[in-house]
């Protein structure tokens, strides 16, 4: 949530987006800090009723988060609904593209106007495979491969010590290797957003 309270530190509407528009899971067993945030109701109003693709409207965001968590390599990269809403807020919006740990399976099908990769010749940071439990269930469920696909596709991937915080700004794409990489991310992201307002208003 560490990405959540950036946005709102800068008076950012916050609105979340799943492919079928359903509540987003919430695991609290593993991070005991976000109990407390089963109090915040707009925050759980917010993750329980989430927007489905084609209740968006491109035009109104200036930026696209993905989050993290294995299951964003679910569903998420192969919906074209999520593809054109990410390619019409970076393309016609020039607003910015961003992703964190898992969430940069989102941006592996992502293609420009002229029908490039929007990752072909950027530097990308996710999780990658060589940091998963190759040997546990879950992975040999996996339909492909992060640091791979984005490598096949023109990118370069980079990470750092896979406990530690790790974020590459290429552009207006921003990419952090991991959860704990996702408070540096959206702060990257609001930077780029301030950057992109002070320049409109000169």
């Amino acid at each position: 949530m560490e990405a959540w309270d950036a946005f709102q530190a800068e008076g950012l509407t916050v609105d979340f987006v799943t492919p079928e528009g359903n509540a987003a899971p919430i695991n609290v067993t593993e991070a005991g800090e976000f109990r407390s945030r089963l109090y915040d109701a707009d925050l759980m109003y917010a993750l329980g009723h989430t927007y489905t693709p084609s209740q968006i409207d491109p035009a109104r965001y200036r930026a696209v988060y993905f989050v993290g968590g294995s299951n964003a390599i679910y569903g998420v990269p192969e919906n074209t609904q999520l593809q054109n809403i990410a390619m019409h807020v970076y393309e016609r919006n020039g607003g910015v593209v961003s992703a964190v740990c898992h969430g940069t399976a989102g941006l592996v099908n992502l293609k420009l106007s002229d029908g490039k990769y929007l990752i072909g010749g950027k530097r990308v940071s996710g999780y990658p495979e060589e940091f998963e439990r190759q040997d546990a269930a879950y992975f040999k469920e996996f339909p492909f491969l992060i640091r791979k696909t984005v490598e096949a596709r023109g990118g370069t991937f980079l990470t750092s010590a896979r406990d530690k915080g790790y974020v590459v700004v290429d552009g207006r794409l921003v990419t952090g290797q991991n959860y704990l990489s996702a408070k540096q991310v959206a702060e990257a992201v609001v930077d780029l957003l301030r950057k992109s307002a002070d320049q409109q208003a000169r």
